[in-house]
């Protein structure tokens, strides 16, 4: 898996290079690789970029610290913080977002696979982070608003960074929207492809839309599957 950005910093996932969320992640939400590659990316991020004892996708692994030729401003941040190793929200969420496309499509045959993208989701939300009896502690940052990054290295792990960070806000939300609970629209349709975790029997939306109000109850009726109702007033 390969990417090109605008400095010598063109090659981080190669055999023995420093591995990246971006290239796996979208190699799946892209289509562009085939199927057993990005079961074999998704796989690599689980192994390799998170850290479940922490709640953290680190963007990268390992940080730079002597990377020649050099990544550019990204390696003059300290190991483990914002794009240099840290849980960087915008990868974190591509990372959800290609769990849950995998599940759905039934590409990952891994037991709980529709389980991986609501865990990411717990990593990213600020709210379960803060709430939680060892992350929360050491976040030390707001628990209502997104952070851009939370560093992954010691001594500082689950240390919250710069905070109000809007475009990953939106982004989480776009995922907990469209990759978990289902939502797709289109010009002239709408639908749910839902990816919810084992332990939710269900979900529910409200959805202002051409001036109307719609309900949208999901109940969960077998393993893997959903029912849908609808109502909707004006």
């Amino acid at each position: 898996f390969f990417f090109k950005q605008k400095t010598a910093y063109e090659i981080l996932s190669g055999v023995g290079s420093e591995m990246c969320i971006r290239d796996r992640a979208w190699a799946v939400l892209s289509g562009a690789a085939k199927l057993a590659r990005q079961r074999q990316a998704m796989d690599a991020v689980e192994a390799h970029l998170v850290n479940p004892a922490a709640g953290l996708i680190q963007l990268l692994a390992p940080p730079l610290r002597h990377a020649s030729p050099s990544a550019g401003y990204i390696q003059a941040y300290p190991p483990g913080v914002r794009e240099n190793g840290g849980q960087y929200a915008h990868g974190g969420v591509w990372a959800l977002m290609a769990a849950a496309e995998l599940a759905v499509q039934g590409l990952d045959e891994h037991p709980g696979a529709f389980d991986v993208p609501y865990r990411y989701f717990t990593y990213l939300s600020p709210a379960h982070r803060a709430q939680h009896p060892v992350w929360g502690p050491v976040y030390a940052v707001e628990p209502y608003v997104m952070a851009a990054d939370i560093y992954s290295q010691p001594p500082y792990v689950g240390r919250g960074g710069w905070s109000w960070y809007t475009g990953a806000a939106g982004w989480l939300h776009r995922a907990a929207v469209e990759s978990i609970v289902g939502l797709q629209m289109r010009a002239q349709e709408l639908f749910f492809t839902p990816c919810l975790p084992s332990h939710w029997p269900g979900s529910e939306l409200t959805l202002v839309r051409s001036g109307r109000t719609l309900r949208f109850v999901l109940v969960r009726v077998a393993a893997g599957a959903s029912a849908v109702s609808v109502s909707y007033t004006h």
